[in-house]
C-alpha cells in the first residue's frame, strides 16, 4: 500500500510499526502499535504478541520507514513471520525514502510520543 491509500483506511485494520523504537517515539501513524523491529528476534517476539488473540482473518498493516523500501531491514521478517502464524490479510505499506519524507512531511496524520 502506498501512503494515501494508509491514510485514506486508517480505521479497521491492526496498524503496527516494526521497526525502530526512536522512531516511533518521534512520529508514528495515529493509533499504531509498536512491535519492536522485525529484524531482531526480540521484535518478532513483541511482534507476536502484539498480535496474539487477533482472528487469522483480521486486517494487518505493518510499516516501518527507517530508510529506504528495498533496504529496510525491519519489514520483510515482520511480514514473514505473520505469515508463518497463519494471518492472511497481512499488508504493507511501501516507504519510497523513510517516514519522515514519504508520511509526515507530506501531511498524514501524526502521533508523536515523548521520549522515556
Amino acid at each position: 500500500m502506498q501512503p494515501q491509500e494508509v491514510a485514506a483506511h486508517l480505521t479497521g485494520p491492526l496498524v503496527i510499526h516494526v521497526g525502530f523504537n526512536v522512531l516511533y517515539r518521534a512520529a508514528h501513524i495515529p493509533g499504531s502499535a509498536y512491535a519492536g523491529p522485525g529484524s531482531k528476534a526480540e521484535g518478532i517476539e513483541l511482534l507476536k504478541k502484539a498480535v496474539a488473540g487477533q482472528a487469522k482473518d483480521r486486517e494487518i498493516l505493518l510499516y516501518c520507514g527507517c530508510c529506504p523500501w528495498e533496504k529496510c531491514p525491519n519489514i520483510r521478517p515482520a511480514f514473514a513471520a505473520l505469515h508463518e502464524m497463519g494471518f492472511s490479510k497481512v499488508r504493507v505499506m511501501v516507504v519510497p525514502k523513510d517516514f519522515k519524507t514519504d508520511w509526515d512531511d507530506k501531511g498524514y496524520p501524526t502521533e508523536k510520543r515523548a521520549a522515556e
